[in-house]
């Protein structure tokens, strides 16, 4: 069983109004998507990293890929319209047996703790999928302007990635959605679209998606301060 990573870079950035997309930021020398492969390189349980990204940027990645020795990235393909179009066109080119593990992981998680990764994909060995979630902490609401009404958090998590599926189970999951002309926000939506159970498993605070220009700032000074 071989476990092969998809990040979709393709987001053009512009909820964080940069002039680049968020993923092509520098920080400290280093863009922030160095960032996120280098936590899937320096892991062992990592065989193979593929990335699908925006044409434009296919030159930075490979001028990437050699400066920061990035061994086990092995193609790097043309993102689509959508998240799901990314990783699909991703999928499609990674030659992977129906067990071998998919891990899909944004571009711009970059402060994933390397235990997280881990974590999830012994657990996806073990139940067959995995996907890192947070337990909700705050009061929830429901309402616009004002509160309508308090949801119980008891059951609330937030979604993060990694997300890992057999590599059968993620096609299939995909086929069925373009079958369907069904759009999925996260590749999670996917499987449950075809009847299988998807396993929680824990996941940081540190692992947030860098979205807005708050977000930012926030990677800003948490890799400053780790230098």
């Amino acid at each position: 069983m071989r476990t092969i990573a998809i990040i979709p870079a393709g987001g053009k950035g512009k909820r964080s109004g940069t002039a680049v997309p968020k993923q092509y930021l520098k920080f400290n020398g280093k863009e922030l998507i160095v960032y996120t492969l280098q936590v899937f390189q320096n892991n062992d349980l990592i065989d193979e990293i593929i990335i699908s990204a925006e044409p434009a940027y296919f030159d930075l990645l490979k001028k990437i890929k050699k400066d920061y020795e990035l061994t086990k990235l092995t193609k790097v393909v043309e993102g689509g319209d959508e998240r799901q179009d990314s990783v699909h066109n991703a999928l499609n080119e990674i030659k992977a047996d129906d067990e071998d593990l998919i891990v899909v992981h944004d571009a711009a998680r970059a402060l994933l703790p390397p235990e997280v990764l881990t974590n999830a994909i012994l657990s996806a060995k073990q139940k067959g999928n995995a996907v890192v979630c947070i337990k909700a902490k705050d009061t929830l609401i429901k309402g616009k302007n004002i509160i309508n009404e308090y949801v119980n958090r008891d059951d609330v998590y937030y979604v993060q990635t990694p997300q890992i599926f057999k590599a059968k189970e993620l096609r299939r999951a995909m086929q069925n959605a373009y079958k369907n002309n069904f759009i999925g926000t996260d590749e999670s939506m996917l499987i449950k679209q075809i009847a299988i159970e998807v396993n929680i498993v824990e996941g940081s605070v540190m692992n947030f998606k860098v979205t807005t220009n708050e977000d930012v700032e926030m990677f800003k000074h948490l890799v400053e301060d780790k230098n």
